[in-house]
């Protein structure tokens, strides 16, 4: 697909992202940069849905009004077998832009991965996650993600 036709669904820079991944094979629709998310979620133009445990939302922090669909639940961190039922009916259908967020950028890779396979069009990562990568002390936050970059974020 051209970006211009994406791009009639899509924010323009979504569908450049889309138009990216596809050229290079990845099997979601593409990674997108903290400030980005927020810039699209703040406008209204996209949804942000949180993929990180309830427990991690409720004890470091989560964006104000995003969704939350839970990738995984547990300490163990146990596949949600409905995620891609839940995402669903969260977004309003599989035709939907969501951007997914959780601590690194990983696990929302896997479920942006999952909901492409289940049919989901416009499913995005939030590169560096909420948190970001350890660095070299194991600590988070100090070099990357949403925090990192200062965007707005509330703790219960």
């Amino acid at each position: 697909m051209s970006v211009e036709a994406i791009a009639t669904v899509l924010p323009e820079e979504l569908a450049t992202i889309k138009a990216a991944a596809q050229s290079s094979n990845l099997p979601y629709a593409g990674g997108v940069p903290p400030a980005l998310a927020w810039a699209l979620f703040s406008s209204g133009r996209a949804q942000l849905i949180d993929v990180r445990t309830g427990e991690e939302r409720k004890f470091v922090g989560h964006v104000a009004d995003s969704g939350h669909v839970a990738w995984a639940t547990g300490t163990a961190l146990t596949r949600n077998p409905r995620f891609v039922r839940e995402l669903e009916n969260k977004i309003g259908g599989k035709d939907a832009v969501a951007l997914l967020l959780c601590r690194s950028g990983k696990r929302s890779v896997l479920a942006a991965e999952a909901a492409a396979k289940a049919g989901f069009t416009h499913v995005f990562n939030v590169l560096e996650g909420f948190e970001g990568e350890l660095d070299e002390h194991q600590q988070r936050g100090k070099a990357d993600g949403w925090r990192f970059h200062q965007l707005p974020w509330i703790q219960d």
